[in-house]
């Protein structure tokens, strides 16, 4: 039987405290669960839940209720701080998440600084905080996770992508003031997720990969911003997970030095050798996606039982799910961690 809440297993997961079990987590963002399957079951669907806070609440109300995870992950997408900072959106459909239209900028000579505060003039903030502020108050013993796009996949839909990476070597000190400007603006959003009861907040940042970025401009980029934006929620007295994603072969080094409360990492990293290296990791993850959308109930359930041998401190998906997962996988996955 269960002897912590939901929200207290989780919690104390990321204090490093003693828990009954292992916490079963999707944080929203790029790692969602608004799949198909539960949508068509619901009649609560995208792409109007991404900006209609009553859709939004009762979608992650779903999710939480049809999958098993212990948490409440808002919002559904990775668009939200582009928007607000000036991209334009394509809100695609019920199975196609949205995606930046055209960034705002082609250069990051040409970015224009918002002032702070900007973010809670977006509407779409605003369907967050008060997703997070009604679920907080409903339902206290669920963690309501607050997602939080990071600083170089949120630089990167603002910029053309490819051009900004090449400027992160060729114009350094512009793009480190927009990465700067960034890390202000997001800070804000988290601000407002936690005043409106977000127990947790969870950065993902595709962009800042190893395979991307080589260990120096990980170093350089990815390790102070992510670390800018950490500390600050930390000082709004919440924890933070970090999701990376990629290989770590080559930046293995640089992510103990990440002041996320848990590293989440996807399902080509051996977490169980990552924990062993790093004894002050608190780990995360990192069940294969590809599985949980094409294989069986009973592979993934064997599979989610290795994590619980190899001793992962919070378990969850590796990375982003497809919409088409099959809702059975993720029954079979929750179920695993579950029974212990």
């Amino acid at each position: 039987m269960d002897v912590l809440s939901p929200k207290e297993r989780l919690l104390r997961s990321l204090k490093k405290e003693k828990v009954d079990r292992h916490p079963i987590i999707c944080p929203g963002g790029m790692m969602n669960a608004a799949l198909v399957e539960i949508m068509q079951k619901t009649g609560h669907t995208l792409p109007e839940a991404h900006h209609v806070d009553s859709l939004m609440r009762e979608l992650a109300f779903d999710v939480q209720a049809n999958t098993g995870f212990e948490n409440f992950g808002i919002p559904f997408c990775m668009t939200i701080e582009a928007e607000a900072l000036g991209s334009p959106i394509d809100f695609g459909t019920l199975a196609c998440e949205p995606k930046i239209k055209q960034e705002a900028y082609s250069s990051v000579k040409e970015v224009r600084f918002l002032p702070r505060g900007s973010m809670e003039k977006s509407s779409r903030v605003a369907a967050v905080v008060q997703s997070l502020h009604y679920l907080s108050e409903k339902y206290p013993d669920v963690p309501a996770i607050g997602s939080l796009t990071g600083p170089l996949s949120t630089a990167a839909s603002i910029v053309d992508p490819m051009t900004f990476l090449k400027q992160l070597r060729r114009e350094k000190e512009m793009a480190h003031k927009v990465l700067t400007y960034v890390c202000e603006q997001l800070i804000d959003y988290a601000q407002l997720m936690v005043d409106n009861g977000a127990a947790v907040i969870s950065i993902a940042d595709p962009t800042a990969t190893g395979e991307i970025l080589g260990p120096k401009m990980f170093q350089e980029y990815a390790v102070p911003y992510l670390n800018m934006i950490a500390d600050a929620i930390h000082a709004m007295g919440v924890p933070v997970i970090i999701h990376i994603c990629g290989e770590m072969a080559m930046v293995k080094p640089q992510i103990a030095s990440l002041h996320g409360d848990a590293i989440s990492v996807d399902a080509f990293v051996n977490l169980k050798q990552m924990k062993d290296e790093y004894h002050s990791l608190t780990t995360m993850g990192n069940l294969s996606t590809y599985l949980l959308e094409f294989s069986d109930p009973e592979v993934i359930y064997q599979q989610a039982k290795g994590l619980l041998k190899n001793n992962i401190d919070i378990i969850a998906p590796a990375c982003g799910l497809s919409t088409s997962t099959k809702l059975a996988n993720i029954h079979a996955f929750t179920t695993a961690i579950k029974e212990g």
